[in-house]
């Protein structure tokens, strides 16, 4: 299952390193930060509970940016 998510993030070098700390989340099985169009799309592994996986993915991408927001609930 493929999902599109809005995100803010303030350069595209935190984009990357989110797009790179998303896809080490168990469930993900890949993802990719636009930064220019502040979309996150996240392909999930067979089984993988969405709303569990991207709370995983949000913290992490506040590990490379403290005040990142994901909008997926």
């Amino acid at each position: 299952m493929k999902k599109t998510y809005k995100i803010e993030v303030d350069c595209a070098n935190c984009a990357n390193l989110m797009e790179e700390a998303a896809r080490k989340i168990p469930g993900v099985a890949d993802a990719t930060v636009n930064f220019m169009t502040l979309k996150m799309k996240v392909e999930f592994a067979e089984g993988a509970d969405p709303g569990e996986v991207m709370a995983e993915v949000l913290r992490a991408c506040r590990k490379v940016e403290p005040d990142c927001e994901i909008y997926y609930e």
